[in-house]
């Protein structure tokens, strides 16, 4: 049997002599009008032999045409054996945090990289603590301030960053209904007004910690038990990359040769690059040799066959509140060792960044003694940066 469908009308819905019930306009769609006269939508349906209704806004809010629509798709989703109130549900309005994860989860497949989207996470976990449980529509101008402004001068870039990505999520839950009006954490024409700007870090410079701190750091880092710390005491005493450590694979490794080799397809310059490893670093290879059985990855991560977090290293240098220098930044302390501290060339200490120097004539000339010439300057920095006395003569000698 075929069930008639819109049996309402504009001006029968409108009437204000329609009587307090419900009033069918076809295939579960209902106008409900209250002993007051106010009215509302129900749309009714039967599953498992039992009736099941489901209110979806007031009239005129939501106009006949619109209720239609959405009556529709209810059809559809019963038909599908789905559940409308179970669906409605997960579309109602969330959190700040729930829709924070959700605008996370849309731009999964745009992430550059493991590192940006870590970044993105922890930004909007950490310093949204205030808002996180708050209606995704409840937050305001205050609510804004009152996360970017203990950070505004102390961390510009963090801050403004965090800016930005709040801005975001905001302009996610407009776009999906959740919140009407100005988005509280625009910059220009609004924060712009409350907030000083900030002052612009030179770009490409990373904050490095003054290499004459580096070796009581490292002592600090031998104390700590995580894997993020013999990670990051790698990354010292090698001068690699956050990627490259974080990437490194047990395939990399020649341990009796004392080598790592980087492949070039984990390279920035996409060129093959050879670590000479220092006695220290070497040691710590030698320590996790026994985790190759269970991960591919030398410094593995929580995860089977998958490396430590991305943002791993820089989460543990905010718990030892050294957060004021970068994790990039070492490869700077190592530099200006190599150029204070030692005799050895400038290409020399370049190569040992991965930096090109010269043009391709003179770096095929140099490639068949620099490794060894590198291995003789890592072992200085290593042994200045572990205090091994007995190697100090060695920082001096080119």
């Amino acid at each position: 049997m075929v069930r008639t469908l819109q049996k309402l009308s504009d001006a029968r819905a409108k009437s204000d002599a329609l009587k307090p019930g419900r009033h069918s306009d076809g295939g579960g769609l209902y106008l409900n009008v209250s002993p007051s006269g106010s009215k509302s939508w129900l749309f009714m349906w039967v599953r498992n032999g039992k009736r099941r209704e489901m209110g979806f806004g007031a009239y005129p809010g939501i106009t006949l045409a619109s209720a239609r629509r959405k009556a529709i798709e209810y059809r559809a989703a019963v038909a599908e054996g789905r559940d409308p109130i179970a669906e409605k549900a997960k579309d109602a309005e969330p959190t700040f945090g729930e829709c924070a994860d959700k605008f996370l989860a849309s731009m999964e497949a745009s992430w550059r990289n493991d590192k940006h989207r870590a970044q993105w996470r922890m930004t909007l976990t950490e310093y949204c603590g205030t808002i996180r449980t708050k209606r995704v529509s409840e937050v305001g101008t205050d609510e804004v301030l009152e996360i970017l402004l203990p950070i505004w001068n102390s961390k510009p870039e963090t801050a403004s960053r965090l800016r930005g990505r709040i801005e975001r999520v905001l302009d996610f839950a407009k776009a999906k209904g959740w919140r009407t009006g100005e988005n509280p954490a625009l910059w220009r024409g609004h924060l712009k007004n409350v907030l000083p700007a900030r002052q612009r870090l030179s770009r490409g410079h990373h904050a490095a910690m003054p290499y004459v701190d580096v070796p009581p750091f490292i002592k600090r880092l031998r104390n700590a038990e995580a894997m993020a710390a013999r990670a990051l005491e790698f990354l010292i005493l090698t001068a690699a990359r956050s990627g490259e450590v974080y990437g490194a694979e047990w395939s990399e490794f020649d341990l009796d040769k004392a080598l790592w080799v980087i492949p070039a397809e984990r390279m920035k310059a996409a060129v093959e690059h050879r670590v000479p490893l220092s006695p220290p670093a070497l040691d710590i290879v030698k320590s996790l040799y026994e985790s190759r059985l269970s991960n591919r990855y030398v410094f593995p991560g929580q995860r089977t066959n998958r490396p430590l977090s991305s943002a791993a290293m820089e989460m543990l240098m905010r718990r030892m509140k050294v957060d004021a220098y970068t994790v990039h930044g070492f490869r700077s302390a190592f530099r200006d060792f190599a150029g204070d501290e030692t005799g050895f060339p400038r290409e020399i200490a370049e190569a040992a960044l991965s930096h090109r120097v010269g043009d391709a004539t003179e770096r095929a000339y140099r490639r068949a003694d620099a490794v060894e010439k590198r291995r003789k300057l890592m072992s200085a920095w290593a042994a200045f940066c572990t205090a091994e006395k007995k190697h100090r003569a060695i920082q001096l000698v080119a």
